[in-house]
């Protein structure tokens, strides 16, 4: 059993960073490629398939900067509050809609910035529970203002997101790097918005809870 060592301020941002750099260098290098092929091919055909692949991955790479800039960023000032709506359409902008189904059953209405970046890191640990694709179903119990969350990951082969229970737990967890860190950094969100998370099997579902100590 091993405990692990809280990073600083800078070191989190490091990660992050170099996180966010990981999830858009592919498809700002395919945005590349495509331009290549309009600069050097006269062939109709290559030239409607680059512009096909531009427009694929432009929005591919502008979803996953959105769902940075609110899940990691500031997106606001301190005590903002930001609409459900708002926070549903990054999550299903984030998601492959090929490989996965996202089921959104919560209310209208706003919550505290804090929140929202919880539940959309919720929604990215739940797509690495399903390797295969599958569902995602998001429901919240309590208030906007005191929310308890419950994200149920339903398909072929679903599994414990990886490192999420060790950083909850704090025992057995890995070295930080590009790809733990988004499992640390929900853990970390939890624990500032007084939840407690909880990894559970039911049946063949994954489930992800945060919810205050005392529920």
């Amino acid at each position: 059993m091993s405990q692990h060592v809280e990073p600083t301020d800078l070191e989190i941002a490091a990660l992050i960073s170099s996180k966010i750099c990981h999830d858009v260098i592919g498809p700002v290098g395919a945005i590349y490629n495509g331009l290549e092929i309009l600069g050097e091919d006269d062939d109709v055909t290559s030239r409607n398939y680059a512009l096909s692949v531009i427009r694929n991955v432009t929005e591919q790479a502008s979803n996953r900067l959105q769902f940075a800039r609110f899940a990691f960023g500031a997106a606001g000032s301190a005590g903002a509050v930001i609409d459900l709506s708002m926070a549903e359409q990054i999550s299903r902008g984030a998601l492959d809609a090929k490989k996965y189904k996202l089921a959104w059953k919560i209310a209208p209405g706003q919550m505290l910035k804090d929140k929202v970046k919880l539940l959309l890191n919720l929604v990215a640990m739940s797509e690495k529970a399903l390797p295969r694709g599958g569902e995602i179903e998001v429901t919240v119990t309590g208030t906007h203002e005191a929310p308890a969350f419950q994200l149920r990951c339903k398909g072929t082969a679903a599994r414990p997101p990886q490192h999420l229970a060790e950083f909850a737990s704090g025992t057995n967890a890995p070295p930080l790097d590009p790809l733990t860190i988004q499992a640390y950094y929900t853990c970390r969100l939890a624990k500032q918005a007084g939840l407690r998370l909880e990894i559970a099997k039911d049946g063949d579902d994954i489930m992800l809870i945060a919810k205050t100590a005392a529920a």
